[in-house]
């Protein structure tokens, strides 16, 4: 295996396109695809994800769908760890939990493995990107209702303008973000 050497002096952001009124007007799509896309960009993603996750000392990376299992599974690979998928109902083949929650307009399940996160597991949730922070409020709950400690929620992007840090904050929830967009 090739490792790349660590870059702290790479713009992150500056890799991240912007994408106009998608998927609708006047939404500012942060499409990470160029990100992941430039080998320096994603190693240095993985490599400052995982030196924050590594200061919780988990026991587990907890992936959230989709775009969460890119980095979740890198950071995994990087620590020596394990990676749990958190996935949208129906998607896992084996007998799953799960918990119920709201979206803008309706409800939405996500479930994981029955027994893949025990209780006194210390879990690291990551994401791509932080808006109103519902998805990983949901899987907080999740990992709490099997007995895990969640230490902290990472992503590669906030959008604070839409309150998903406020959100988890309020909920007792560590957040850390590498880069931050204002507006949607």
């Amino acid at each position: 295996m090739i490792a790349l050497p660590p870059r702290p002096d790479l713009d992150l952001a500056s890799l991240v396109r912007t994408i106009p009124d998608f998927p609708k007007p006047g939404i500012q799509f942060r499409d990470i695809t160029t990100l992941i896309g430039d080998a320096a960009g994603f190693s240095e993603s993985v490599r400052r994800l995982s030196a924050r996750a590594a200061t919780y000392r988990p026991d587990l990376i907890v992936a959230v769908e989709a775009r969460g299992f890119l980095f979740g599974a890198a950071m995994a690979t990087a620590m020596g760890l394990g990676v749990v998928p958190v996935r949208k109902a129906g998607k896992l083949p084996g007998v799953t939990i799960g918990v119920d929650y709201e979206l803008e307009y309706g409800v939405d399940r996500l479930e994981l493995h029955e027994g893949a996160v025990l209780p006194g597991h210390r879990v690291i949730l990551v994401d791509d990107l932080l808006a109103t922070g519902g998805t990983i409020l949901a899987t907080t709950a999740l990992m709490r209702s099997v007995g895990a400690e969640v230490a902290a929620a990472l992503f590669v992007i906030d959008l604070p303008d839409l309150g998903g840090s406020q959100r988890l904050a309020a909920a007792g929830l560590t957040c850390e973000t590498l880069i931050a967009f204002d507006g949607d």
